[in-house]
C-alpha cells in the first residue's frame, strides 16, 4: 500500500509541466534532482508502495522532508537545469552528471576552405565557432542530427572526406542527404562555406534572419520553376522549424542577475526569482504578497524588492517586468544592501525585452503564475478558510444564514453589441458547475438593463408555484443563499427591481472592481471589507469566475456576429467571410482596407473588391 508523507504535495497541486525537482532532507539540503516532461507523473510515482520502488529511490524518498520543483517551457530546457543543479549540489542519490567531464560543444570549423561541423569537449581550433555547452552528448547528436537536414554542411573527419574525393564516391550522409557532399563537386567550395556560415548564424541565434533568407530563395527558386530546388529548400526550413530551443538555461559566465517574474490576481500576487551567478542558475524562489492599495503608493514591484533580498545580497543586476516609479532610490537601497553583505558593485534595476535575459524571465514568469495558482488553489479547498469566508459574509451582509449556495451574475458584451451574460454556482464556497448557465440577451440597452433581465429570467426558474412548469434541473430550481452581481450600485439597484417584481427574496449583493467595494440596494455607501479577508476572497473568486465564463461565452458569438456583418455585403459568403477575417484579423480592418489588398484574398475578386470597398464607404 502506498504510504502518505506529511510532506507529500497533492498531486493537484503539481503541474503536469515540464521542469526540474528537488527532493531535500530536513536541513536543506538537495538530495537528489531529477526532470520531467510532466512533474505531476514523474513525482507521483516515487509515492507509489516502498516495495515496489528500486531500493535507492526508496532510501531517497524516506529521507526526504520536502520537495520543490521549477517550470521550463520544454523538456530539453529541463534537461539544461537537471544537469546545472546536479553539478550545484552534487545531490546524494544522483548518479549520472556527478563527473567531471566537461559540457559538450558545437563546432563549426569556418575558417577553413571546406568547414565541418562535428562535437568537441574542449576549445582550442583557431578559428573555429564554438555553441553551447549543452547538457548531455545524445542530446547533442540529436540536435546535430536535425541541424544537418536544414544545413547540409559536411561532418565527416579529413580522412573520410580525403577517401571519398579518391573514390569520386560521397559516404552515406551525402546520399541521404545530411552533407552536401562538397569531396565530390555536388556543391562548390564557396556555397559550401556559405552553408556553413549558414548553420554558425543560425546558432549564434541568427535564426530569424536565416529562416528568411531561405524562403526568400525557395520563393525564388519557385518564380524560376525550379521547383526540386524550392521543395529542397522548403524541406530546410521545416527542419529549422523543428530544431530545438536555443539553451535559455546557461547564459554568457559574465552574467550576474536577480530575473525576478510576477503574476497577480485582484488581492494576491505572486512572484519568482532565478538567482543567476557566473551565467547559470544558481537557485530558484517563489513567494506571495498581497497586492498593495492604491492609497500606499507602493506599486507590486516595489513589494517585490523589498520581499525579495532575505535569504541573499542582490546581484549586480536585478530584472524586474516594470520599473518602480522611483527605480534610482530602489538601486541606491539595493546597492547598500549589497556592500553590507560584504559585496562589491552598485545594483543597475532594469527590465528586459528582449535577449537571453528575456527569454529567461518567460520562465520564471510561468513559474510565478504557477505560484499563484497554487496558492488560491490551496486556499480554495481549505476547508477551515471556506467556512470562516461563509461566515464573515453572513455577518457582513446581515444573512440569516451563511450563503451555502452562491450566485453570480456578469453581462458581457463588444462595444454594446451582442450582449451576453453568465451565472456561476459556488456551494460550499466551491465551484458547481453543472449548474452553470449562460444567458444571451436581446433588447437591453445598458449594464442595468440586461442585470434586471437575466435576474428576472433566473428567478423566473425558481420551484414553481401551482401551474407552473419550472425548469427539470432542481440544481437551476434551487433558491441561492445570496446573489451577487458584478458591478456597482446601479447594477445591484437593477437586480433587486427584479427580485422585488416577481415576488422573490433573496440577499443580493455588488461587487465594484478595482477597489473592490460591495455594494447593497439603495445604500449610500459601500462595504470595505479588510484585503485580507477570506469573505471578500470568496466573493472575489465567484465574481471572477463569472467574468471568465461570460468573457468566454462573448468570444464564442463574436465570430458569428462579425461574420454576419460581412455577409450582408452583396456576394459574400461565409466562406469569403471566414477568408476576410483570418487575413485582416478584424471588420474594421477590413473596412481600411484598399482594393489592392482586398484583391490578394482568396476568392475575392476584382468586381467583388470594389463592391466591399463601396459597401463600406457608403459609395
Amino acid at each position: 500500500m502506498a504510504t502518505r508523507y506529511d510532506w507529500q504535495p497533492a498531486s493537484g497541486d503539481i503541474p503536469s509541466s515540464p521542469g526540474v525537482y528537488r527532493f531535500l532532507d530536513s536541513r536543506g539540503r538537495v538530495t537528489y534532482v531529477g526532470k520531467a516532461k510532466s512533474l505531476r507523473s514523474r513525482l507521483q510515482s516515487y509515492f507509489a508502495d516502498p516495495v515496489t520502488l528500486h531500493e535507492r529511490t526508496r532510501r531517497m524518498v524516506q529521507s526526504s522532508s520536502s520537495v520543490d520543483w521549477t517550470l521550463v517551457p520544454t523538456e530539453r530546457q529541463a534537461l539544461q537545469l537537471e544537469y546545472l543543479w546536479i553539478k550545484e549540489f552534487q545531490p546524494e542519490f544522483n548518479v549520472r552528471f556527478r563527473d567531471d567531464k566537461s559540457y559538450p560543444y558545437l563546432v563549426v570549423t569556418v575558417a577553413e576552405d571546406i568547414p565541418r561541423v562535428f562535437l568537441a569537449r574542449k576549445k582550442g581550433i583557431k578559428g573555429a565557432k564554438y555553441f553551447g555547452p549543452f547538457p548531455t552528448t545524445g542530446a547533442l547528436r540529436d540536435t546535430l542530427s536535425t541541424i544537418l537536414k536544414a544545413f547540409p554542411v559536411r561532418s565527416c573527419s579529413h580522412t573520410t572526406y580525403a577517401k571519398a574525393q579518391r573514390d569520386n564516391r560521397p559516404c552515406l550522409l551525402g546520399d541521404i542527404g545530411k552533407c552536401a557532399a562538397p569531396c565530390v563537386q555536388r556543391i562548390s567550395q564557396p556555397d559550401h562555406k556559405a552553408l556553413a556560415l549558414s548553420l554558425a548564424s543560425f546558432m549564434a541565434g541568427n535564426d530569424k534572419g536565416v529562416v528568411e533568407d531561405l524562403s526568400a530563395s525557395m520563393n525564388n527558386a519557385a518564380a524560376s520553376l525550379e521547383f526540386e530546388r524550392a521543395a529542397k529548400i522548403r524541406d530546410r526550413v521545416e527542419a529549422i522549424e523543428t530544431i530545438l530551443m536555443k539553451n535559455t538555461m546557461v547564459l554568457d559566465e559574465r552574467v550576474d542577475a536577480d530575473v525576478f517574474g510576477v503574476a497577480a490576481d485582484g488581492l494576491v500576487a505572486a512572484a519568482h526569482v532565478f538567482r543567476v551567478r557566473g551565467g547559470r542558475i544558481r537557485g530558484a524562489k517563489g513567494f506571495v504578497v498581497e497586492t498593495p492599495s492604491t492609497e500606499s503608493g507602493e506599486s507590486l514591484v516595489e513589494m517585490i524588492l523589498r520581499d525579495g533580498f532575505d535569504e541573499q545580497p542582490p546581484a549586480r543586476v536585478v530584472v524586474v517586468p516594470d520599473l518602480p516609479p522611483n527605480a534610482d532610490w530602489w538601486e541606491k537601497q539595493l546597492t547598500e544592501v549589497r556592500r553590507s553583505a560584504g559585496e562589491d558593485g552598485s545594483v543597475t534595476l532594469k527590465t528586459a525585452r528582449r535577449g537571453e535575459l528575456a527569454e529567461l524571465g518567460a520562465s520564471v514568469g510561468l513559474n510565478a503564475r504557477h505560484t499563484l495558482q497554487g496558492h488560491l488553489s490551496h486556499r480554495t479547498s481549505d476547508p477551515v478558510a471556506r467556512s470562516h469566508a461563509l461566515a464573515e459574509l453572513r455577518d457582513v451582509l446581515g444573512l440569516d444564514d451563511a450563503p451555502l449556495r452562491i450566485e453570480c451574475f456578469d453581462v458581457s458584451h463588444l462595444g454594446g453589441d451582442n450582449p451576453v451574460a453568465s451565472m456561476v454556482v459556488f456551494e460550499d464556497g466551491l465551484p458547481r458547475r453543472d449548474h452553470y448557465r449562460k444567458f444571451g440577451l436581446e433588447g437591453v440597452r445598458d449594464d442595468t438593463d440586461a442585470i434586471h433581465q437575466v435576474i428576472a429570467r433566473r428567478v423566473a426558474r425558481l420551484s414553481p408555484s401551482e401551474g407552473q412548469t419550472g425548469d427539470t434541473n432542481l440544481g437551476f430550481r434551487y433558491p441561492p443563499g445570496l446573489l451577487i452581481v458584478d458591478g456597482g450600485l446601479p447594477q445591484v439597484n437593477a437586480a433587486a427591481r427584479a427580485l422585488s417584481e416577481a415576488g422573490v427574496t433573496i440577499p443580493v449583493c455588488g461587487v465594484a472592481k478595482k477597489l473592490e467595494e460591495i455594494w447593497l440596494p439603495g445604500a449610500a455607501f459601500p462595504l470595505i471589507l479588510p484585503r485580507s479577508s477570506e469573505g471578500l476572497f470568496l466573493v472575489q473568486r465567484v465574481r471572477d469566475e463569472a467574468h471568465r465564463v461570460a468573457i468566454s461565452y462573448q468570444r464564442g458569438t463574436r465570430k458569428k456576429t462579425l461574420r454576419t456583418e460581412l455577409t450582408d455585403i452583396p456576394g459574400v459568403g461565409d466562406t469569403t467571410a471566414t477568408a476576410l477575417l483570418k487575413r485582416f484579423k478584424s471588420v474594421a480592418q477590413v473596412k481600411k482596407a484598399p482594393i489592392e489588398e482586398l484583391v490578394e484574398v482568396e476568392g475575392v475578386g476584382p468586381r467583388l473588391a470594389d463592391t466591399i470597398y463601396s459597401f463600406f464607404r457608403g459609395s
